[in-house]
């Protein structure tokens, strides 16, 4: 494959609605994600914006294809570090697959160039993103806190 890839499996007892749900709630800060705000209405075409929680862009992009409680894919532009944002856009595929009484979600993160620093980056955050996620669809409560 040319370009880079981070791809993260984890696997959630939970159903995929609620799965979907958490993934693109637009209602409220995701407490899993760090208090990050998401703004879409998940159609093909559509804007989609990642906001910090101190109002600050993270990320924006576009909705590329959805099917849902399924799988999303997002054109995704990082905004706040200039040495992302000179990279260019990549892209995020979120995919959900009952397995018995587990949602097992699939994260695929690529970007166009070798070696970029974008991947790198998120490679390090969707883990504890993740991890968080689960936790919170688990058993009520995030598991990562917030640096102070």
């Amino acid at each position: 494959m040319a370009g880079s890839q981070f791809v993260y499996v984890t696997f959630i007892r939970t159903t995929p609605q609620r799965l979907w749900d958490a993934l693109t709630d637009t209602k409220a800060p995701m407490d899993y994600w760090f208090g990050c705000r998401q703004e879409s209405d998940w159609k093909v075409g559509s804007r989609w914006t990642l906001t910090m929680s101190d109002g600050r862009i993270a990320d924006t992009g576009t909705i590329l294809e959805i099917e849902p409680n399924k799988r999303a894919v997002i054109e995704w532009h990082n905004q706040f570090k200039p040495e992302y944002t000179a990279e260019g856009p990549a892209r995020c595929v979120y995919e959900l697959e009952q397995m018995a009484d587990v949602v097992k979600l699939t994260i695929t993160h690529t970007h166009p160039r070798e070696n970029a620093k974008y991947i790198e980056a998120v490679s390090g955050g969707w883990p504890k993103i993740l991890s968080n996620l689960k936790s919170l669809l688990e058993s009520g409560a995030i598991i990562l806190k917030p640096a102070a």
